[in-house]
């Protein structure tokens, strides 16, 4: 019962940042999965609760939604996160979360650094981008963090990228659960687990679109999302 509440307000906890910041739920989720039932059935089991958090802030910002990008991203997502997920249970991925971090933490201080206008990725540029985050994160179970600064760099803010990265977000879990359910890594029971944190990851959803919608603006966004940037990044890099 200890272990479930726990998990429950860490899914809590997650989601709410995720809905804020667009990413960095796994980042609290995540550790607390591992410490309950190991890393092999953690990753499928939060797959399955972000993939029902990625759903709700679709719903949640379903008017801002950027489909092309979506359509796009998926073009280049579905086939590398299904070859990803079937090379995730062989997988040494200590080494590829510790180069993911650093590129974080470079991708923020690139941010300040750089010279002249920022790159603006097209809408065809998130098919090779899907490809590359898809197997990556089948590997290391979410690389939100790793997508935010080609959404942002595209040019969507709050609930537009929320949205948008979301539901790009929910092509690669559908697919990644498919090649985990053919890899005999998704078990009956990490589905029952996932989908019981999926009502509390829904309620993180609601309580962080309230909160991005009238108490942060478009300046504060930027500097939050930044700052998770680099937690996350260190949180890579200190990746026992």
């Amino acid at each position: 019962m200890l272990s479930w509440l726990l998990l429950a307000a860490a899914a809590l906890g997650a989601s709410t940042l995720a809905a804020v910041s667009g990413f960095g739920g796994a980042a609290i989720l995540l550790p607390a999965l591992v410490a309950v039932f190991g890393v092999r059935n953690a990753i499928p089991i939060l797959t399955v609760a972000q993939l029902i958090g990625n759903g709700s802030r679709v719903w949640f910002n379903r008017r801002e939604l950027a489909l092309p990008v979506v359509g796009w991203f998926a073009l280049g997502a579905v086939p590398l996160a299904f070859l990803g997920g079937l090379a995730f249970a062989a997988a040494p991925v200590g080494p590829l979360k510790r180069l993911i971090g650093a590129f974080l933490i470079l991708t923020v201080v690139w941010r300040h650094v750089r010279r002249g206008p920022p790159w603006k990725p097209g809408v065809r540029a998130f098919a090779p981008l899907g490809a590359v985050f898809s197997f990556l994160s089948a590997l290391v179970g979410s690389v939100g963090p790793l997508m935010a600064p080609f959404f942002l760099a595209h040019g969507l803010v709050k609930g537009a990228y929320i949205g948008t990265e979301a539901l790009a977000t929910v092509v690669m879990h559908v697919t990644k659960l498919a090649a985990y359910k053919q890899a005999a890594i998704l078990t009956p029971g990490g589905i029952v687990a996932g989908v019981a944190l999926g009502p509390i990851m829904i309620a993180g959803s609601y309580l962080g679109k309230r909160i991005l919608d009238r108490l942060v603006p478009e300046r504060v966004f930027a500097r939050l999302i930044e700052v998770v940037l680099v937690a996350a990044g260190a949180q890579f890099l200190l990746w026992p």
